[in-house]
């Protein structure tokens, strides 16, 4: 691992009763980009995701984080370690506002002594600034999410998730539910937050969608990483090949990736 990357997985496996989910996956994160992972369904991207974020204890394998080794027993764990994950169902409180779902788990409190209210005015002041940076189209922070719609959903979870000094953003298919308009204005949000110096970790299917906002890709299948590209060195055609196993180009990029990890035992 280089001081340029910001995570590095390292042979994991993982295996649900019969069905083996990871076959010693490796890749590596580099710092201040978007990596994105693509394959077919049951590939193992989510698996992969899961175990680097600690949903799942992969059962062999490594996972460092800027060279350290970690092992996370929850996201929680994660999320105090710099990683956010921005999971398909979104995780957020309908009935709570926008500011409050921001704010969830990480409540701002004033008082003194054994009294600690909550301080809901500096936390929606701060809210404010964080969808301003982004310039999130939400309607107002304290406004109930019931009431927004699939983009601005996803553009909270979003701000959230870049709003705590991350290290690293996984997001699992974030324009998976939406239409066309929210679809572009999420894809913009993702950008903006690379440019800032986030590295992101993007799953999607969405093959157009990666190579618009992806630096590199990773390819998986059968619970493998099968081949990893530079977006301006591919296409969409070569991906929809890799992922298939159309082509022998992944065999010669599974070979480089095992004598790497030989030569980092």
């Amino acid at each position: 691992m280089t001081t340029d990357d910001v995570l590095e997985i390292r042979g994991l496996q993982k295996s649900f009763g019969r069905v083996q989910a990871l076959r010693e996956a490796t890749m590596t994160l580099p710092r201040g980009q978007v990596t994105a992972i693509i394959g077919d369904n049951g590939a193992g991207k989510s698996t992969l995701v899961r175990c680097i974020v600690g949903v799942h204890a992969p059962d062999s394998g490594e996972v460092l984080l800027e060279g350290r080794p970690v092992n996370f027993a929850n996201p929680e764990q994660a999320r105090s370690a710099g990683i956010e994950t921005v999971f398909q169902d979104l995780a957020l409180v309908e009935d709570l506002t926008v500011a409050q779902n921001l704010f969830l788990g990480r409540e701002v409190t004033r008082g003194f002594g054994p009294f600690h209210f909550l301080d809901r005015g500096r936390m929606r002041r701060e809210a404010h600034t964080m969808v301003s940076k982004l310039a999130i189209n939400v309607p107002q922070v304290n406004a109930r999410v019931r009431r927004l719609s699939g983009g601005q959903r996803q553009a909270v979870s979003l701000a959230r998730a870049a709003g705590f000094s991350s290290k690293l953003v996984v997001l699992d298919e974030p324009t998976a539910a939406l239409g066309v308009q929210e679809t572009a204005r999420v894809e913009e949000l993702i950008t903006s937050l690379r440019d800032s110096g986030v590295t992101i970790l993007l799953i999607s299917h969405n093959f157009k969608q990666v190579m618009q906002i992806a630096d590199h890709v990773q390819v998986m299948r059968a619970g493998r990483t099968v081949a990893r590209r530079r977006v301006d060195e591919t296409d969409g055609q070569e991906l929809v090949a890799l992922v298939t196993g159309a082509t022998a180009e992944d065999g010669r990029d599974a070979a480089s990736a095992d004598d790497q990890k030989e030569r980092t035992r």
